[in-house]
């Protein structure tokens, strides 16, 4: 058993009400959009598909999925310190980037009512998923005393501004995203029952098809609006997110690699095979994929998680200010060179191949 002087000790507002996470560029973003240009948008050219979404949206497939069972009903102080540290963080990512969700889709709902119903309350109806998905997660922080003030994130986060188009590369991509993860440990789970170390991964393979239905409607706003999908700038930003948000997660789970072994899985081929399923889902959309089967591609991302763990090193190091700056400076030019080196590597057009099913 781990006593509870053992327990990892986390920053509170008050008892049991975990201080956020500090903002880094790795954490989940808050985001906001040019509102008036979404209510806007001419959804005709693909009505007849957001209005199908709209109707499963609307059956709520998952409306009695989300319910603790007796499994939660015991204690966990048997998990390790170092394991209950990065279960704890775990969730906190995984709820705070719910609840930004949530936050954004909400506000989307109501801002588009009057002018733009279909999207409105498509948008209304994902915001209620999130909502679900954000709770169940904060409700699993209470099973280790603490959870997070969802008021207190909403006020105190700063929030990124992007067009509309930029939201939807970024969210589409999110889901996708986020869709590919929990089957995978899904799956993994299911066939290896002695690794899941706590009951909310049963939950994983429902969860997954809220965040692949996301992102269906984020394809089908996006063929409603052809125009920012099939121009050169549309091919640089769409290298650009795809590139972001693969890296994002790769330094993040890297970084928290001892968490995934915790549930029996290698970090760096379950990032690898999440990768690659997310950008041949991505090539069904977008106009580009990234060549992620390129050997450089990994190998920079590589030397990335090297350098940030000589970072993280550095800043826990008692040396003066100015000396950790010297020795971080070439650590950030390494990592910013890796970037452009990773963006310019030559991606696959898939302009030919939109809408098939590969």
């Amino acid at each position: 058993m781990v006593s509870s002087a053992e327990k990892p000790v986390f920053e509170e507002i008050r008892p049991g009400v975990k201080i956020p996470a500090k903002e880094t560029i790795l954490t989940p973003r808050f985001y906001t959009t040019d509102f008036e240009e979404m209510a806007n948008m001419d959804i005709s050219v693909n009505e007849a598909e957001l209005q199908a979404i709209l109707e499963e949206f609307r059956v709520d497939y998952n409306r009695h999925h989300f319910v603790r069972d007796e499994e939660f009903n015991q204690s966990w102080d048997n998990m390790d310190e170092n394991t209950r540290r990065l279960f704890v963080e775990f969730l906190e990512r995984s709820c705070t980037a719910e609840f930004s969700g949530f936050l954004l889709y909400k506000e989307l709902g109501r801002r588009l009512k009057h002018k733009s119903p279909v999207l409105a309350e498509c948008f209304n109806l994902m915001s209620r998923d999130e909502a679900r998905h954000a709770g169940f997660l904060n409700k699993a922080m209470s099973d280790f005393n603490l959870s997070l003030d969802l008021g207190f994130l909403t006020k105190s986060r700063s929030y990124t501004f992007f067009k509309p188009k930029f939201i939807f590369y970024a969210t589409y991509l999110s889901e996708k995203i986020g869709y590919w993860r929990y089957i995978t440990i899904y799956r993994h789970l299911e066939a290896h029952p002695e690794d899941r170390i706590y009951p909310i991964f049963r939950f994983f393979e429902n969860w997954c098809q809220d965040e692949n239905r996301h992102g269906d409607f984020f394809d089908a706003i996006m063929k409603a609006q052809p125009q920012i999908l099939n121009d050169w700038r549309a091919k640089l930003w769409c290298r650009f997110f795809l590139l972001s948000v693969f890296a994002t997660m790769f330094l993040n789970d890297l970084q928290r690699s001892d968490f995934y072994a915790s549930i029996g899985l290698n970090a760096r081929d379950y990032d690898v095979y999440v990768i690659e399923k997310t950008n041949e889902t991505a090539g069904r959309v977008f106009p580009v994929m990234l060549d992620v089967n390129d050997p450089e591609f990994y190998q920079r991302l590589d030397l990335c998680v090297a350098n940030n763990e000589e970072l993280r090193a550095i800043v826990n190091s008692d040396q003066p200010g100015f000396v950790k700056l010297l020795r971080k400076l070439p650590l950030y030019v390494s990592n910013g060179w890796q970037f452009v080196k990773l963006y310019f590597m030559k991606p696959i057009d898939t302009t030919g191949l939109v809408g098939s099913v590969r």
